[in-house]
């Protein structure tokens, strides 16, 4: 008996299936809370290579919900010790990291390269990154995201559609688990489902969970779903798209919106001006018509809010950029 006889002896897996598994390629953005609950159980699975992208270290304060760390752990690249846990307890698969932030410049090449992608990063702008290059290169990606006690998970991309088609804008008011909390568990629930939407994929157990939403409410002990593989992708001209900073040129309008930010040029030498988001609220500002728009925020969410004013008066293209703290 070896240790994947308990999900070889179900019929929807058997020994091919097993080799499936062994044969795919996982890639894992994010190894916080969500990563951290879906890895140990795609390594117990047998799958055979996993790339991780991970740009964070282990804080004490993220310990309640990312249980694949230890206090020793703290100050270490995140990538490193999940990728030691997995030689630890499966030493036959292949681990892949990278100790940086998902880039738009690579998020083709590296969604490419796997048979399916799950985004852990609960990141609006990693979520909208990733969708588009898996859109391009028809991977599946499992998606989630999860704030206090409430979170999904979904299927996109592949043959069904994007995470554009679901969530064409973001909410109005949004927070991060930083200011609005989260409970533990009810990450480690998401994860899970993440690993068990992955692995229903790659080994094609029907219905496919690639085109599913499923919604679970912790604390009223609820959960929905249903089901969008007829969603219509929306308007290329109304999708706004993440670039990197590498690809700000000097004919662009670059706007920072990020509160203390004060340098004044880019790495490609074009003038950042620096406005806040009621700047745009009074439509005082607009680039000419002939020039591109590229708005600055740490997570994407402000500069998203600024591209839909502008774009109630401006009908150019615009591209956001989620930079965190770094100086652009």
């Amino acid at each position: 008996m070896n240790r994947y006889t308990r999900q070889t002896c179900l019929p929807e897996i058997g020994n091919s299936g097993q080799l499936r598994l062994e044969k795919a390629h996982v890639l894992i953005v994010g190894v916080g809370g969500l990563g951290c609950a879906a890895l140990p159980y795609l390594a117990g699975a047998g799958v055979g290579k996993m790339t991780l992208i991970d740009p964070d270290t282990v804080s004490e304060s993220n310990l309640h919900r990312q249980v694949l760390y230890k206090e020793t752990d703290i100050g270490n690249p995140k990538v490193a010790c999940a990728r030691d846990w997995v030689s630890q307890h499966n030493a036959a698969l292949e681990v892949v990291t990278h100790f940086r932030a998902l880039s738009p410049d690579d998020a083709d090449k590296l969604c490419d390269q796997a048979d399916i992608v799950l985004d852990c990063a609960d990141s609006f702008a990693v979520s909208y990154t990733l969708s588009d290059a898996c859109m391009r290169t028809r991977t599946p990606l499992i998606s989630a995201s999860v704030l206090a006690f409430a979170g999904y998970v979904g299927g996109f991309c592949g043959t069904r559609p994007s995470l554009r088609a679901v969530f064409p804008d973001l909410p109005a008011q949004a927070q991060s688990c930083a200011s609005a909390g989260v409970m533990g568990p009810v990450v480690g629930v998401l994860g899970c489902l993440q690993a068990q939407f992955a692995l229903n994929t790659l080994l094609a157990i029907e219905p496919s969970p690639v085109g599913q939403l499923l919604s679970v409410d912790l604390k009223n002990l609820q959960q929905s779903g249903f089901r969008f593989d007829s969603a219509s992708e929306p308007p290329t001209q109304d999708a706004l798209t993440f670039i990197s900073p590498r690809d700000i040129t000097q004919e662009d309008w670059v706007v920072d919106v990020r509160d203390g930010m004060t340098e004044t040029s880019s790495q490609s030498d074009a003038i950042v001006q620096h406005f806040s988001l009621d700047d745009f609220r009074t439509r005082q500002y607009k680039p000419d018509a002939h020039r591109r728009a590229v708005i600055v925020c740490r997570t994407g969410l402000t500069a998203w809010r600024a591209a839909r004013l502008l774009q109630t008066y401006w009908q150019g293209d615009i591209r956001l950029i989620a930079m965190g703290n770094a100086p652009l």
